[in-house]
């Protein structure tokens, strides 16, 4: 539904994946200058990821037993569910900051604990889903606007098959083995 208009075309129709970035998505009016019809939709979605990120987090919280790492955890995910909606507003650049902080502070406390279980797979899921998120990062903050509208999706799609495998293929038995490490 979105009308058209990328920072390198403004004259474009649609939306691009490898031109767009998500945040087009929310404003009024779309890069070209029409009203944007799809802007209810991108914000229902984003408060769907949201709540959705914040619930991954908390319940990751109640898997690993180390009372530090779980608190971490909660905060995290109570965090994510303000700051990652608040991406969605006029904050979007500051949110962007705050809300990736949070989340890579929850994907290093979690790394480090797969790191320390028998789940080999989920290892090098962890490690490159933040490898992923770093790079997506960088190029946010160096300002190579083309090949982060690709990363971007590149990311988020990574993110969302790493937080499904952590929260189906996780349970709290296989991070005890981490405590009695310690």
């Amino acid at each position: 539904m979105y009308p058209g208009g990328s920072l390198l075309d403004k004259n474009s129709v649609g939306f691009k994946w490898s031109k767009n970035f998500i945040s087009n998505l929310f404003a009024e009016k779309a890069l070209n200058g029409m009203d944007n019809p799809g802007r209810l939709w991108a914000i229902i979605g984003m408060a769907f990821h949201s709540v959705g990120d914040g619930i991954f987090f908390i319940n990751m919280s109640k898997k690993i037993y180390d009372r530090h790492a779980s608190t971490v955890l909660k905060i995290v995910g109570t965090a994510n569910i303000l700051f990652n909606f608040l991406i969605a507003t006029s904050l979007h650049d500051m949110m962007v900051t705050v809300s990736s902080t949070f989340s890579l502070l929850g994907l290093f406390y979690i790394t480090v604990f797969i790191l320390k279980s028998r789940l080999n797979v989920l290892k090098f899921c962890c490690v490159m889903s933040m490898l992923i998120f770093y790079y997506t990062l960088y190029l946010y903050g160096a300002g190579d606007w083309q090949l982060l509208a690709i990363m971007q999706k590149v990311s988020l799609l990574i993110s969302m098959f790493l937080v499904l495998g952590l929260a189906y293929f996780t349970k709290p038995n296989d991070f005890k083995q981490t405590i009695k490490q310690n």
